[in-house]
């Protein structure tokens, strides 16, 4: 350890971690960054980069099997697993070691080891004590598993379904939020048999219902077998196999996958001795500014109020690393942050769903165009997808977007920029849109919450 006190020492190296980190470091302060495992934290490590990086590998396949619709043959493609996890672990090298340079070029130190504040609100690393003015705090989180279950041997979290070394024949996974939808969309492209269970009443059950109605379609044609309003019981995992019960049948896997949520991973951080509160749900209370109930700490991410997304907790790593220099700073409307799911078909929405916005007492006006509406659609093979835009007849403001099908989680951006420079439906409806583009579909479904569909 190269220093003894910092202006800023953040506690976690993950997309909040590190982006608070520069950002503290451009506005002055002798930064640095305490990690316990590997730089970039869980998301660029295990999580989302890994993820996609598999994920792009299953798409690719998909449009080689497809390709004979665009009339290209291709006489046989073999998946080589070994390969794709081999690609995995170059994508996240890439990443993680970009982050290393980055710390270099903004002369922020790295600090190895757990890390936990101390009562006087510096931070103990491995026994040794660092003064701090501000310490951010960016652990992430951790997973949960399921009443009666606990994760080991066959039973495994997301993280590890995505650094699987083999292939395997049978896997089930436990939730269909986010991270479930894009295990099993991934992992049933590649190959593998795949038995996705909710508990809810259907896949995606966090996004507007015509989404989720689209998404659990396109599961059931790449050979997903899907129960919603299904919960799992009497798990019993071997040495080869878990077996397990549901909705009055059972099965075997090779693997059983809980993607059930994740809880925030504050043990060890010596929140108690320094005086930082969590609320009911065990989240570190915050203000709109990332201050929490200790005076100079702060805490983002997954620690935090709000959805847990990576890009959520990069933004709040820049406010928190601004408040904490004396710059102005507004909180986040976190109900207008994209969210993006990377199965097939793609997901990408913002802001209140259709029926959240008529419980919340609007009076609610909407466009849904399909895909194959616009000539992007039918020219790069994509009929099936849908824009739907959420808005209220008054003022004609967006209250929501929501896309699903192909570059959903690229468009939904339009969306989400317009919301923000205090555009409505109507200003999507009169904005010139390229042609043949797929983003025209969105521009036809602010025509038609405005009323006067062209396409469709």
């Amino acid at each position: 350890m190269t220093e003894t006190s910092y202006d800023c020492i953040v506690i976690g190296s993950g997309p909040g971690g590190y982006v608070a980190a520069i950002r503290s470091a451009q506005l002055g302060k002798k930064t640095a960054v305490v990690e316990k495992d590997k730089v970039g934290g869980r998301c660029l490590n295990y999580a989302c980069i890994p993820a996609k990086a598999v994920l792009r590998s299953a798409d690719l396949l998909t449009e080689i099997r497809e390709s004979e619709e665009y009339g290209l043959k291709v006489a046989s493609v073999e998946v080589d697993y070994v390969a794709i996890q081999a690609r995995r672990e170059q994508v996240v090298s890439t990443l993680t070691s970009g982050v290393g340079g980055l710390f270099k070029k903004n002369a922020i130190d790295l600090i190895e080891g757990d890390a936990a504040l101390t009562p006087d609100g510096d931070v103990s690393v491995v026994g040794e004590t660092v003064g701090a003015q501000t310490v951010i705090l960016a652990t992430g989180s951790i997973p949960r598993a399921i009443p009666g279950v606990e994760f080991g041997g066959r039973v495994i979290g997301t993280e590890e379904a995505w650094a699987l070394a083999e292939l395997p024949g049978r896997l089930a996974v436990v939730g269909a939020g986010a991270s479930g939808s894009e295990i099993a969309s991934g992992f049933a492209r590649l190959g593998s048999e795949v038995l996705l269970l909710e508990a809810l009443d259907r896949v995606l059950p966090s996004e507007d219902a015509d989404i989720s109605r689209l998404v659990e379609r396109g599961f059931k044609r790449q050979g997903i077998k899907v129960h919603t309003g299904t919960p799992v019981a009497d798990v019993k995992a071997g040495e080869s196999s878990v077996s397990f019960s549901y909705g009055g049948e059972t099965a075997e896997v090779d693997y059983l996958v809980i993607a059930a949520g994740r809880g925030a991973d504050v043990e060890g951080l010596g929140l108690d001795a320094a005086g930082v509160e969590l609320d009911e749900r065990g989240l570190v209370k915050v203000d709109g500014a990332l201050r929490t109930t200790r005076a100079g700490v702060y805490a983002i991410g997954d620690l935090v109020a709000g959805p847990a997304l990576a890009h959520k907790a990069s933004d709040e790593g820049v406010i928190a690393a601004e408040d904490s220099a004396g710059r102005p700073t507004h909180p986040i409307a976190y109900v207008d942050i994209p969210r993006a799911t990377f199965c097939t078909p793609n997901v990408g929405s913002f802001g209140l769903t259709e029926a959240q916005a008529r419980e919340q007492g609007y009076d609610v006006v909407v466009g849904k165009v399909p895909y194959g509406a616009v000539g992007g659609g039918i020219v790069y093979g994509d009929r099936s997808g849908m824009v739907k835009l959420v808005g209220e007849s008054k003022y004609g403001e967006l209250l929501g977007g929501h896309i699903v099908g192909s570059r959903a989680t690229e468009l939904i951006q339009e969306l989400v920029n317009v919301r923000a420079l205090e555009g409505g439906f109507t200003e999507v409806a009169r904005t010139i849109h390229g042609h043949p583009t797929l983003s025209e579909a969105v521009m036809e479904a602010g025509r038609a919450a405005d009323g006067w569909l062209i396409h469709g």
